[in-house]
């Protein structure tokens, strides 16, 4: 199991691979976009340059975890020899399912293939497969190479052989694996969004401004980073997009997008990686700029 293909160089498909060649696994990096592959490895690059002036590795350990990434355009080529696939690409179901179709036609009987999903029914991705068993949800925190926590979410057809593979893979990751089972959101998001959302709404709402909201989650819940602040981190688009799986999944109001979350994302204002969310990160990823005709 030391033969790895991540798909996806994105933020979380660029940090997975990034952590699994530090651990020494030889990592095939997959996406469409051979420009998307290159700001993947620059920005694994750049990561283990922190890392090398924190002293936590040295700069033969990071020309060694560059040396274990190899990266591919093509899918069928990519995933050749991979004992476990991990997808990470867009949180969109019907690329998903997709993509797993393409797997499924491609790869062994025994390749256990992960999905990095944060809310879709693992479920739903593994019944497009010929072997169900093998699917599982390998939920990676962001920033991957530091966070902890790795969600293993369970498909009605996960098997328990594949389920304690990954969890020992976790675990030799670094990470902490926590099983949960198949319901939208699963335990992190199922949380997590109805309070970010929550936040949005107050917001929306007048009822404070985005510092002073996310002022009181930290100094008051004594959280690491505002809710707001943690929405643009995350992306507001994907915040967006994993309540509306669980508002489909549970069929409850309190789960539906909040106008404002919903306007900022029409209106590009992703957070982070658009350059402006809640805040504006243009310049300084301190100053506060809140478009305010979305309040209206």
């Amino acid at each position: 199991m030391k033969n790895v293909a991540v798909i996806g160089a994105g933020t979380m498909g660029n940090g997975i691979a990034h952590t699994f060649a530090q651990c020494n696994y030889n990592v095939q990096l997959i996406d469409i976009s051979e420009d998307a592959l290159k700001k993947g490895i620059e920005t694994i690059s750049r990561n283990l340059d922190r890392m090398v002036a924190k002293e936590k590795i040295t700069s033969d350990q990071k020309e060694q975890t560059l040396g274990n990434i190899t990266t591919f355009t093509n899918l069928v080529e990519g995933v050749k020899n991979s004992s476990l696939i991990v997808e990470a690409a867009t949180e969109n179901i019907d690329l998903k399912l997709k993509i797993f179709k393409q797997l499924d036609d491609v790869c062994t009987k025994d390749t256990i293939l992960a999905t990095n999903t944060s809310s879709i029914s693992i479920t739903q991705i593994a019944a497009v497969t010929s072997h169900p068993e093998n699917v599982i949800g390998m939920h990676f925190m962001n920033p991957v190479p530091i966070m902890k926590l790795v969600e293993i979410i369970r498909g009605y057809n996960t098997s328990d052989e594949v389920t304690q593979l990954i969890m020992d893979i976790s675990k030799n990751l670094g990470k902490v694996p926590v099983e949960v089972n198949d319901y939208p959101g699963f335990v992190a998001n199922r949380i997590l969004m109805p309070m970010i959302n929550e936040s949005i709404e107050t917001l929306y709402n007048g009822v404070a401004g985005v510092q002073e909201i996310d002022t009181v989650m930290k100094l008051g819940m004594a959280h690491p980073m505002g809710p707001i602040q943690l929405a643009d981190f995350i992306g507001l688009d994907v915040c967006l997009s994993i309540l509306e799986v669980m508002y489909a999944g549970f069929k409850n109001p309190k789960y539906a997008p909040c106008p404002l979350l919903v306007n900022m994302v029409r209106a590009g204002k992703l957070g982070v990686k658009s350059g402006e969310g809640f805040y504006d990160y243009s310049e300084s990823r301190k100053a506060e700029k809140v478009s305010k005709q979305f309040l209206s």
